[in-house]
């Protein structure tokens, strides 16, 4: 790999190119790391994010310079079911199936999870553990996008500069994608679902069959117009009769609420990241049924 520099126009075409493919892989990316990080605490929620986009970074950078490394791995490390599998195709196929797996469970948790305040078994989440996960994502796709971008380009400093510019605008803009993703429900089971996609297209490259691409970019790009339209049909709507409540997803982990996350997140106030508790008492009434007293209200 090159690390001169010379700018010329074909050069300057391919570092614009790279620039808007790593920002379109970044926001899956960001969308997953997203809906990891909203699993903790309120307060602990952007510096998971932040974190997790870093490190994201600096796997790809580090990647980058081992791209001697990873043009190796096309070699068969073993054969079976009478084709060779390189050290590419099980990385691919190991991250796609994790993308697959994760992906499916967020969308059961969301649908059929038990409630956050129900009387069922609630799971909780650490802070490390998702690091860790979100981690092995970032790892999955820099592997992926190192691919793409070593078969573009064959300048590694254009390269690091694309990469390291992608992210500054990622890390900025992570906070609002966060808030509207979390804010609307259909957005977030849309973006789960097109990570399922992105899973099976990994797996099906790592056993050597070939999906063209934009047989799953055009499906996504009409899903997310359809999406864009149904918005605004709803802001209209809302703009006409009162605002709309959403369909609430449930919540699977303890302390895991998205109003409080969205919240959060957009206040500006001098208590922006926290979640507090009113100090007021909680007065019910007491009505008479049949002779016994019985709790009105929360009582």
């Amino acid at each position: 790999m090159d690390l001169s520099f010379e700018l010329t126009p074909d050069l300057a075409i391919a570092f614009v190119t790279l620039f808007v493919l790593e920002i379109v892989l970044g926001v899956d990316n960001v969308i997953f790391i997203s809906i990891l990080a909203s699993k903790l605490p309120v307060e602990q929620q952007a510096k998971a994010r932040n974190l997790g986009l870093t490190l994201a970074m600096i796997i790809r950078i580090g990647l980058l310079f081992g791209a001697t490394w990873i043009i190796t791995l096309t070699d068969d490390v073993f054969t079976a079911f009478g084709r060779g599998f390189s050290g590419r195709d099980l990385i691919l196929i190991a991250g796609g199936l994790f993308l697959v797996y994760k992906a499916v469970t967020e969308i059961h948790e969301k649908l059929e999870g038990a409630e956050s305040h129900g009387s069922g078994r609630i799971k909780t989440v650490t802070f490390g553990a998702v690091i860790a996960q979100i981690l092995v994502l970032d790892i999955v796709f820099s592997f992926d996008s190192v691919i793409t971008a070593v078969g573009m380009v064959d300048n590694l400093l254009v390269i690091i500069v694309a990469v390291v510019s992608s992210f500054t605008v990622m890390l900025f803009s992570a906070k609002y994608i966060f808030t509207f993703v979390n804010r609307h429900p259909t957005v977030k089971m849309l973006a789960l679902a097109f990570l399922v996609l992105i899973g099976v297209f990994l797996i099906a490259d790592g056993f050597e069959v070939k999906i063209d691409k934009a047989l799953i970019y055009g499906p996504m790009a009409f899903a997310i117009l359809v999406e864009a339209l149904n918005l605004v049909a709803k802001a209209r709507q809302e703009k006409r009769r009162g605002a709309i409540e959403p369909v609430h997803l449930r919540h699977a982990y303890s302390k895991a609420d998205d109003h409080a996350a969205v919240a959060a997140a957009t206040s500006s106030g001098p208590d922006a990241g926290a979640v507090g508790l009113s100090r007021k008492p909680v007065l019910g009434t007491i009505t008479q049924t049949d002779g016994h007293q019985e709790p009105a209200g929360l009582g």
